[in-house]
């Protein structure tokens, strides 16, 4: 190991040569800032622990001619970034590198690209320790909040799967990561997080289960799916309930089995996590439909948490949440210790009286626009901030007009009742039945996924326009 002189914070290197002759090099390019470099070749590979302070990991891809490495593993027994060094000819082969290989140098890299990459990803490491450490607290005046937190921490150390139930943008994925922090043993593992509803059709698998080398064309490496992203550590699945299902069973199998199977490999791998999944949908009610499992819902559903919306937490709470926003946003953008503006009463009182539609999110939209509006204009512009207000309560009418006649009146009945009829005249063939309408079999799926139709569905007449 070199000691290198430092300027700030110490950042350990791990440099893995394999072939290639750069560890000197690596040495003299970052003689000027402090960080430790150590040739890491004799190293073990795979650590009980990760490391414990910020880390980079410098590779040759003959590494990975030994097949000896792979992105995920690393990050998660490692718990630090790979830089690849690799020949010019190979640098930027979408099929040699998938998408977690983002940080690669060229084998004759200069001194500045090195210090560029090394030093951006050593800010991102520092700062994403500080976010994680300083993440904004929960704001919790009311009463129907505080019952939510307390009960949060006193199911989070437990090992059962828990379903989080709430409106659009009242903070589920924040009581899923108090959920994962608080627990004993999955709070040292990875979080990670799925939209269920952005997993394109026929992705599911890939995304989820991985893949093995030479699976499909272009699987130049194999691929850990979600499921074995989040081993030792919690999968939080957002919008469980747009999850189509033929998928569901898939999911519910792996609940059952703790075990997964890579696409193109035959060989089983144990997995073990804690599964947090929300909806802003009544599961309940899509199980008497038979439009969600319920075996996968009882399964999911074993502590079920409901987050209140922004009208049920009160005024106290929408005061507190938008002064917290504002503050917070002029601390960062103040220079010095310069007094930070206070928020007038009649703001607070408009704020109160608001009915948000998009709950916390919208909040922190508004209060982010009159921060804007102060830092342009200088003050507390009665006319602008009205304006603003103004036109919140336009968008409010024109949603509550759409809602009118409940929620399957809003789509094309004439639309929906046309593919179920080619449905049943091609015997819910997909295909055949794109074909018939003239479309793609994806633009098929989204619009049966719109209009909720699943095999079983009732005939057409039953459906009123």
């Amino acid at each position: 190991m070199q000691k290198i002189k430092a300027p700030q914070e110490n950042i350990d290197i791990y440099v893995w040569e394999g072939k290639s002759d750069i560890y000197d090099r690596i040495v003299r390019c970052l003689v000027s800032s402090e960080v430790d470099v150590m040739r890491a070749d004799h190293m073990d590979l795979m650590p009980d622990q990760p490391k414990l302070s910020p880390s980079i990991a410098i590779i040759s891809v003959t590494m990975i001619d030994g097949g000896r490495f792979n992105a995920n593993d690393w990050q998660k027994a490692h718990g630090m970034p790979v830089i690849w060094v690799a020949e010019a000819p190979r640098a930027f082969d979408s099929r040699v590198y998938p998408p977690e290989y983002s940080h690669i140098l060229m084998l004759d890299f200069t001194c500045a690209e090195l210090r560029r990459l090394v030093f951006g990803l050593a800010g991102e490491l520092h700062g994403g320790a500080k976010s994680a450490q300083e993440r904004d607290p929960l704001i919790a005046e009311s009463d129907v909040m505080k019952t939510l937190l307390k009960e949060t921490v006193a199911f989070a150390d437990c090992d059962s799967n828990v379903l989080i139930a709430g409106e659009t943008g009242v903070g589920k994925e924040r009581i899923a990561r108090l959920l994962h922090e608080n627990h004993q043993r999955y709070s040292k593992g990875p979080f990670v997080a799925v939209n269920c509803g952005a997993i394109p059709d026929g992705l599911f698998e890939s995304h989820f289960f991985g893949h093995a080398k030479g699976a499909f064309t272009g699987a130049m490496l194999a691929h850990k799916g979600y499921f074995e992203q989040a081993d030792n550590g919690t999968l939080f699945l957002d919008e469980i309930g747009d999850l189509p299902l033929y998928q569901q069973v898939k999911l519910l199998r792996v609940l059952e089995q703790s075990k997964v199977t890579r696409l193109g490999s035959a060989v089983e791998v144990d997995v073990e996590f804690r599964l947090v999944a929300a909806t802003n949908r009544n599961l309940r009610e899509l199980v008497k439909q038979e439009m969600f499992r319920s075996d996968l819902y009882y399964r999911m559903a074993v502590i079920e948490l409901r987050v209140p919306s922004l009208e049920e937490r009160g005024e106290v709470d929408k005061i507190a949440i938008f002064s917290g926003i504002v503050n917070q946003i002029f601390k960062n953008a103040a220079r010095d210790s310069a007094p930070l503006p206070e928020v007038p009463d009649w703001l607070l009182r408009m704020v109160a009286h608001t009915r948000f539609r998009g709950n916390v999110r919208e909040l922190r939209n508004i209060a982010e626009r009159i921060t804007i509006i102060h830092r342009q204009l200088g003050d507390w512009d009665k006319g602008a901030i009205d304006r603003v207000f103004h036109a919140l309560q336009d968008l409010k009418v024109e949603c509550d007009h759409e809602e009118q006649g409940g929620a399957r009146k809003k789509w094309d009945a004439a639309d929906r009742n046309r593919i179920i009829e080619a449905l049943d005249a091609h015997n819910w063939r997909r295909q055949d039945t794109a074909n018939h309408l003239k479309m793609s079999r994806k633009v098929l799926w989204e619009k049966m996924r719109k209009f909720q139709i699943i095999d079983g569905d009732p005939e057409p007449g039953e459906v009123e326009p």
